[in-house]
């Protein structure tokens, strides 16, 4: 092994670009029987396809274990739909192998370049959260290697505790090297959907409650930016698969349009987002639109551009993602955008969903009951941090939580109020295994149990 060049180790950054870790040494994987790699005086880190927004994903100065050669099939029952394959397969292989045979995962997040592995370390979610759960619902089993050569296979009836523990345990329990998942039955690869224009936060509130009992997705994109009797515009989408008399779209997965270069820092300011997210709430033709569509689209929106997040520039940009409870008919998300509204500072994307009423999956999953706001910031420095720190106030204030997978600048208190269930999940971690961002929450005890 030897330390990765300047080049290498700047493809292995988060996806909001920041933090810069220290370097890195990538081990690749090649077989899922092999022995794990070890190092005396390293720490191993598993990785995927680099998908986090944080720093859950860096290992400064230490391994990163790379799964991306952990992309074989090992069963699939077309019948059943139960999918047995290593962990570095990602979402879009089982897309284009499922869907043509009638079958869909259970649960999505809004991109499907990501691996089984890190879907599961990070237990994502989904538009159908009020309907499904989380990723980590879904999964009928894995297996575990850990740094002591053991191996686990981890399910609800075997390993229990250490299964909860490693579903959005943030890749600290040890290298998952194969999972088990359980898809769902879909007759084309066609959605049913219809967009809704919301003239402030109250009326997201009210369609998400009448689209629980029929619409099996639902999310809304929020003007972050919109002031006064405006605070809370967006589109609500919502959409379900298409029934059988839909004929199936001869649209394929494409490979994205990759950007090539970072832009300008200056290109993503208050005055250009203001007006993109004019264009955007004014795109829908009158209050209401119903449409069929293939699932691509509306589930990945961004997955055309590949490297989109260079668009941000150099400093890269922070998702800010956080769960409230749902109190009353606005939550404490009215004051979040009125906070945000009164700033220096822009958003340009800004996501609202509920959640369901499902139990967290694992110790450490992030979903729970209430509702949730995603909020992408261009990096300005201290100025972008001052407002994140605001909104941590009305956040831990209400009883809310922050998301580790889009997260890097969380304290370690915030962590500790964010996961209650923490001392558990601690007597699981692999004692050769850390993150920057376990270090940076100090979420790894001085002894963990082999």
């Amino acid at each position: 092994m030897s330390a990765p060049d300047a080049k290498q180790d700047d493809s292995l950054r988060s996806w909001g670009l920041l933090p810069r870790p220290a370097p890195q040494i990538p081990v690749t994987i090649r077989s899922r029987h092999a022995p794990l790699p070890r190092s005396p005086d390293k720490s191993a880190l598993p990785r995927g396809m680099g998908r986090s927004y944080g720093d859950v994903c860096l290992n400064g100065d230490g391994l990163l274990l790379m799964t991306d050669r952990l992309d074989r099939w090992i069963s699939f029952d077309p019948v059943t739909g139960i999918l047995q394959c290593e962990s570095g397969v990602s979402l879009d292989a089982i897309l284009r192998l499922a869907v043509p045979l009638g079958w869909f995962p259970a649960v999505t997040p809004g991109t499907r370049f990501v691996s089984v592995g890190g879907a599961i370390a990070n237990d994502v979610h989904g538009k159908n959260h009020h309907r499904a759960g989380t990723f980590g619902a879904h999964v009928r089993g894995f297996e575990l290697l850990r740094s002591d050569g053991a191996r686990q296979w981890c399910s609800r009836g075997s390993h229990a505790d250490r299964f909860r523990a490693t579903i959005g345990g943030l890749g600290l329990t040890g290298l998952i090297t194969r999972a088990e998942l359980q898809l769902q039955p879909i007759h084309n690869p066609m959605m049913d959907t219809e967009d809704i224009r919301m003239d402030g936060l109250a009326s997201f509130f009210d369609l998400a409650d009448e689209s629980d009992a029929h619409w099996d997705y639902t999310v809304a994109w929020i003007d972050g930016l919109a002031t006064g009797n405006q605070l809370g515009r967006g589109i609500f989408m919502r959409g379900n698969h298409a029934g059988p008399e839909v004929a199936a779209s001869e649209k394929k997965l494409r490979k994205p349009i990759e950007v090539p270069l970072h832009a300008p820092d200056v290109a993503l300011n208050r005055q250009s987002i203001r007006l993109l997210n004019f264009l955007q709430h004014q795109k829908l033709r009158g209050d209401r639109q119903q449409k069929q569509t293939h699932f691509a689209p509306f589930f990945y929106p961004l997955d055309g551009v590949g490297g989109w997040n260079k668009l941000y520039g150099r400093r890269g940009f922070y998702q800010y993602q956080f769960v409230v409870p749902r109190d009353g008919p606005h939550s404490p998300v009215r004051e979040i955008l009125r906070t945000l509204s009164e700033s220096d500072e822009s958003v340009f994307l800004a996501v609202l969903k509920c959640f369901g009423d499902a139990p967290p999956e694992g110790l450490l999953s992030f979903p729970r009951p209430g509702v949730t706001l995603a909020l992408d910031f261009p990096n300005r420095g201290e100025s972008t941090r001052k407002l994140m720190h605001e909104l941590d106030e009305i956040v831990f204030s209400n009883g809310g939580a922050l998301y580790p997978a889009k997260d890097a600048r969380m304290s370690p208190e915030h962590f500790r109020q964010s996961f209650p269930a923490l001392d558990l999940f601690q007597a699981h971690i692999d004692p050769a295994f850390s993150s920057d961002f376990a270090r940076r929450v100090e979420a790894i005890p001085v002894k963990a149990t082999p």
